[in-house]
């Protein structure tokens, strides 16, 4: 918990304010009982209605002024809890930005999105009662037995008696709640797993008839949190019983030994309202830091969560005297592999094992192979989505390790696997590779992209807003936008994974023409299932179990590499291999 409220250097300010505030209304609060005591034994007692109306007039200033330090307190309190929100939000989205995928594949997607909202919110609920009372609790506690015992001594002992109790009402209350709250985090992480995963595939659901199924699913997991947080607030119920049935002993054992002491003349009655009311408040300010209790555990479990985000040290970070800059460029768009092996995290074998290859600028290289023989692996590779295990991989005779995330991946444009688009326009997402691209820059790579078509005919053209997704456009439409994106920028390395798939062969064919005239001079790195769509590559890459199998052009490849041409028997027919 220490190490979050660091964040709250900014409100400096706000928690002195928290401070003096909550310190006056405690300083009220103690005050009220005297006040209370002098009004019993020389107003009431006398029937001096006058002194009666001017210590009353005393007593509604001194709760007037400490119910403002209270509006204060709790008003700067939400202010700087709100303020912890803002930062912590911020600082989690940023840092999920920078993870590298395997540190994003061992967080996950689900827990990310708890540990942003839900998490954060326990820590918030805990500020505000931390910054309101942590001040307010113990000053009531102390100065409430301190003035007791100026009334009498003895019955404050029977203050004193009735804190183990307390103690120990809140030690096992503690002792069940605490794991609990660690399990919830858990359960709300896969509830929120479950429910994203049935968000995002509906479609398949819903053609596999797999909503009874998915509907379960999520029952189990719900009713699974359900239980768990009726076990918490089961346990809960039972603290503030507790915690009044002591209270009420505790006044009434107060009530009839001060009754008695009254009785043999060694107590006025004044001090025993007074003490009532300190006993009150002394039992009041121990409750307080009773929930206080209950609940940093859980805020504490949940800090612990979100620091686990926050001190996980993005893999693409370099020192700034290592980093890579513009004068330790050696080419223009070189990629070179040297025995580079990589596993992902839990795997039993490697994704890609001693691979080395060298693409040269200007050439066109396409990587070809099954179905999970690692070509998504080798581009994530590339840009440094993820580290290799072993081996070197250099751009422009530079190690990827030792370049700045930043200027490594200014230089490649990536088409990914599965071509997102963001909620928006279409120039938005061709912006999106090129912030400040002009509208001749736009027509130029949709024309490229064989994109242009498409546009025009929308309403609005470039202009035409597009659901989240781009749900509203067509698979072929999707890819060929997400291509015009990595396009507009011009890169030196364009790297293709598989962006092909949904496109006609026509299209296809008019795509590839275009994409050699418009890329001449830069690396074109091409992924692809299809033969027809590499056979006029330069060089091909054959990998087969995360193996370079064959290296070469389509000819030589059917000649030299049993795996290549079984792939282009299979897709090929007649004469077309040859």
């Amino acid at each position: 918990m220490l190490k979050i409220y660091r964040f709250l250097k900014p409100y400096a300010f706000h928690l002195l304010g928290i401070a003096a505030a909550t310190f006056l209304q405690a300083m009220t609060d103690l005050l009220l009982p005297t006040v209370m005591a002098d009004i019993v034994n020389n107003g009431i007692l006398n029937a001096d209605t006058a002194y009666i109306r001017e210590r009353g007039g005393v007593m509604l200033l001194i709760a007037g002024a400490g119910a403002l330090c209270a509006a204060g307190a709790s008003l700067l309190g939400a202010k700087t809890s709100a303020g912890l929100g803002r930062v912590l939000r911020s600082r989690l989205f940023r840092r999920a930005e920078y993870l590298s995928l395997r540190d994003f594949d061992r967080f996950g997607a689900s827990t990310l999105l708890t540990r942003t909202t839900n998490d954060i919110f326990q820590i918030q609920n805990v500020t505000v009662l931390i910054f309101t009372m942590m001040v307010r609790a113990p000053l009531t506690l102390i100065g409430g037995i301190l003035l007791a015992l100026t009334k009498d001594r003895r019955l404050t002992l029977l203050l004193i008696a009735a804190l183990p109790f307390l103690a120990l009402t809140v030690a096992l209350t503690a002792r069940f709640v605490i794991p609990l709250f660690r399990r919830i985090q858990q359960k709300i992480d896969r509830v929120n797993r479950i429910l994203r995963e049935n968000l995002t595939g509906i479609r398949v659901i819903r053609a596999f008839n797999r909503e009874k199924f998915e509907q379960e699913r999520f029952a189990g997991a719900n009713r699974s949190l359900t239980g768990t947080y009726i076990r918490v607030n089961r346990i809960l119920a039972l603290l503030t019983p507790g915690m009044m049935l002591i209270m009420d002993l505790t006044t009434a054992a107060v009530l009839w030994f001060g009754a008695l002491r009254i009785d043999r003349g060694e107590m006025d009655l004044g001090a025993l309202v007074a003490f009532l009311q300190y006993a009150m408040q002394i039992l009041s300010a121990l409750i307080l830091m009773t929930v206080m209790f209950v609940l940093i555990p859980r805020a504490q479990a949940s800090a612990g969560r979100i620091l686990d985000v926050l001190n996980t040290k993005p893999e693409s970070d370099v020192p700034a005297a290592q980093a890579a800059g513009p004068a330790a460029e050696s080419g223009r768009g070189r990629v070179e592999f040297r025995n580079v092996t990589f596993r992902y995290e839990g795997a039993e074998k490697p994704a890609l094992q001693n691979i080395s290859f060298t693409v040269n600028p200007g050439e066109i290289v396409a990587v070809i192979g099954g179905t999970g023989s690692g070509k998504t692996t080798l581009a994530n590779l590339i840009l440094r989505f993820y580290d290799a295990e072993s081996g070197t991989i250099l751009v422009d005779g530079v190690d990827v390790r030792n370049m700045t995330r930043k200027h490594l991946r200014k230089k490649i444009g990536l088409v990914p696997q599965k071509a997102l688009l963001f909620s928006g326009t279409v120039r938005d997402n061709l912006r999106y590779g090129k912030q400040d691209a002009d509208d001749a820059e736009m027509e130029r790579a949709a024309e490229t992209a064989q994109a242009a078509d498409f546009i025009r005919e929308l309403e609005g053209g470039f202009g035409a807003r597009l659901s989240t997704g781009g749900l509203s456009l067509s698979g072929g439409q999707r890819q060929r936008l997400a291509i015009a994106r990595a396009l507009i920028r011009k890169p030196e390395i364009a790297v293709l994974d598989d962006s092909f798939s949904a496109l006609d062969f026509q299209t296809d064919a008019k795509l590839r023409a275009a994409l050699r005239k418009d890329t001449e001079g830069s690396t074109l790195i091409w992924i692809a299932q299809r033969v027809s769509s590499i056979l006029d590559a330069d060089r091909i890459l054959v990998l087969d179990d995360g193996k370079l199998a064959g290296v070469g052009t389509h000819r030589s490849l059917l000649e030299t590499c049993s795996v290549y041409r079984e792939i282009a028997a299979s897709q090929l027919t007649g004469e077309e291999p040859a």
